[in-house]
């Protein structure tokens, strides 16, 4: 790429500012992976849209790591995203909004650039495939409070799930992690995924009706019904959650966004005529 391509890039393009950072520390952003080196201070030349961010703190010798905690952002056209370290608590945490200020006003007068990983635009076409439903609306309706999406705050609340013997014994191995933080330390932590209903339940209704539309459970007449009463009648919006679902199970590693993926996944394959 030559450097008047690279400049309009880092111009136009949103910036991640990522600040004190430990080394080995492993970033992520959509389909990407950094390990953090010593001169690492963020991406630049994201483009503009939906992304996913990513990270899992490390011990000292780079050799363990903690489980990942992602977000989402919908970054705008020369947008800077700035991001602390706490080392404390080992996450990335917003600045107040006047320090915010000056690290944009200091990405844009280009001191941080040499500290600054470029963005693989090659790969970029890869996450749009996964992405292209996900919306800022979408985002703002499922994230959980904070925007964090971590597996460490989610085995209270899979309880009342039906799960595999598989999915039992990871159940297990979260509540029993020495990263696990107690339900009730952190209420509601988890995304507003839309309930799907296993079964169809209806007044009035002859027995043999209700067992046939049961026995395809993910019936498109239970497929339209989600549609119109929790997506507003919008396919995209159902596919925009599915998107979001596979990705936080994916790149967030989160068994409740596995769980919602694999419920929507169970609904669109059982329709028959949808």
């Amino acid at each position: 790429m030559d450097a008047d391509k690279a400049l309009e890039l880092v111009k136009s393009g949103a910036t991640l500012l990522l600040l004190d950072v430990p080394q080995y520390t492993l970033i992520g952003i959509d389909t990407q992976v950094f390990s953090v080196g010593p001169a690492f201070k963020g991406i630049k030349m994201i483009p503009p849209g939906v992304h996913f961010v990513f990270y899992s703190s490390s011990t000292r010798d780079g050799k363990e790591f903690s489980p990942i905690t992602g977000f989402f952002i919908d970054a705008g056209y020369s947008q800077v995203v700035v991001r602390m370290w706490d080392q404390q608590e080992e996450r990335l945490i917003k600045v107040p909004e006047e320090e915010e200020e000056r690290y944009r006003q200091a990405v844009r007068s280009f001191e941080f650039d040499n500290h600054l990983g470029p963005y693989d635009l090659s790969l970029y076409a890869d996450w749009k495939r996964l992405s292209n439903y996900i919306t800022k609306s979408t985002i703002e309706r499922l994230e959980p409070i904070g925007g964090e999406i971590t597996v460490t705050y989610e085995h209270g609340m899979l309880k009342n799930t039906c799960k595999s013997a598989m999915e039992r014994v990871l159940d297990e191995q979260l509540r029993n992690s020495k990263f696990s933080s107690p339900a009730e330390k952190h209420p509601k932590r988890g995304c507003y995924y839309t309930p799907i209903p296993r079964i169809i339940k209806r007044k009035g209704i002859e027995s043999e009706q209700l067992t046939s539309l049961n026995l395809d459970k993910a019936s498109t007449e239970l497929l339209e019904t989600l549609l119109m009463k929790d997506y507003g009648g919008s396919e995209e919006s159902l596919l925009g959650e599915l998107q979001f679902a596979f990705i936080a199970f994916l790149m967030g590693q989160s068994l409740e966004a596995f769980m919602q993926w694999k419920s929507l996944v169970s609904l669109l394959l059982g329709c028959t005529e949808a």
